[in-house]
């Protein structure tokens, strides 16, 4: 039997992010919380309006700061119940340097959880991704893979180690004694790809196909399966995962575990899923990639000797490294058949549902590009 998130108090950090903002949304509109604090280092006007709109229903609290002031932290934890932690330095293509990856990342996760310890925070949830897993330098696959998989991940790049740290710490940190005596408990989502209203890949990808004539550049080989997420089943995993730890035969199951969250979304590369969200738009999607992979592989290695030489002299982000091009180019799905047993997840949006929204919101991009045209 799952719990009840009634009268809970609950922090959530990265709160004016893709995910953290819809976690918000969901808590406000569907829980009946106690209290809801959000934090980020920089409070997104959307967020803001979000919260004015629910400041009648329940306590809220507002909390701007740097996830690597512990004192900030220690302050925000007081009288905390759960936190659910999505804050994190997103960075695919190496654009920020590994030591502050590091810093926010792993270390801010790791004072946050000390902070939950020295105020009695019970339950910790935090928002990974399947990239602590890879794919690895060899570009191995997996197929419908599982939380019980050994995958030989050798990791080449920053963003996934620094979260595959952080969520080795969440992890360990699973029964650690708090200050009062009790004991913390802890687990990891790791969704897929997220797509949705709001994802700035998305609205990248958007804006490239715009100037590429309204047809999306083929950046994935098409037999190159992902399982895209849609935002909404993410956010209601990390729900079901809160209830779940405060359930008296759900508790245990979940406590110190990790698991994959991903929905019914068809699997397809991630240039495809950029077709079936435009199509109705009207847009199209290149056929082939650029040049044959191989060669692909090699200009990207070029790209990062070049940034390599320069880094003396200024940071230079390659627009395509090695990671970005095998990661988009692996074929790597997982099932959510363990978040279904242990916490009872089950997508909430359809593919078809997560197709419309996350296209609506792509017909408001393009009729904003339309009028930023005009006033050219």
């Amino acid at each position: 039997m799952s719990g009840t998130l009634s009268g809970v108090s609950c922090l959530v950090t990265g709160a004016s992010g893709f995910v953290g903002h819809r976690i918000v949304q969901m808590l406000l509109e569907e829980e009946d919380l106690g209290e809801l604090r959000v934090m980020d280092k920089t409070l997104s006007g959307q967020l803001l309006q979000t919260c004015d709109r629910f400041q009648s229903k329940i306590p809220l609290k507002v909390l701007e700061g740097d996830i690597r002031d512990p004192e900030f932290l220690l302050r925000s934890c007081q009288g905390v119940d759960l936190v659910i932690h999505t804050a994190a330095m997103i960075d695919t293509i190496g654009r920020v340097n590994k030591e502050t990856l590091m810093s926010i990342n792993l270390h801010g996760t790791e004072l946050l959880l000390e902070s939950c310890v020295q105020n009695n925070v019970r339950y910790f949830i935090y928002t990974s991704s399947m990239e602590v897993v890879g794919p690895n330098t060899n570009g191995d696959p997996i197929v419908n893979g599982h939380e019980g998989l050994v995958y030989k991940s050798t990791l080449g790049f920053c963003y996934g180690e620094s979260k595959r740290q952080a969520e080795q710490a969440v992890l360990q940190a699973n029964g650690r004694q708090l200050q009062n005596g009790g004991s913390l408990v802890t687990c990891s989502l790791r969704p897929t790809y997220i797509f949705g209203e709001g994802s700035q890949f998305l609205q990248l990808h958007l804006d490239q196909a715009l100037q590429n004539r309204g047809v999306f550049h083929r950046i994935s080989k098409k037999e190159a399966l992902a399982n895209p997420v849609y935002v909404g089943n993410v956010v209601w995993a990390h729900v079901l995962a809160a209830r779940a730890m405060m359930g008296p035969g759900t508790a245990q199951k979940i406590a110190g575990n990790f698991y994959y969250i991903c929905d019914d979304t068809p699997h397809m590369s991630y240039s495809d899923l950029n077709h079936a969200l435009g199509r109705e738009l009207g847009l199209e999607v290149e056929d082939r990639l650029a040049m044959p992979y191989p060669l692909l592989y090699f200009v990207a290695s070029v790209m990062e000797l070049v940034s390599f030489l320069l880094r003396p002299f200024f940071r230079f982000a390659p627009p395509l490294t090695r990671h970005l091009l095998i990661l988009l180019n692996t074929t790597f799905t997982f099932s959510y058949k363990k978040a279904h047993k242990d916490m009872g997840y089950k997508p909430r949006y359809s593919w078809e549902e997560a197709r419309r929204l996350t296209t609506t919101w792509m017909a408001t991009i393009l009729l904003q590009r339309k009028e930023e045209m005009k006033k050219k």
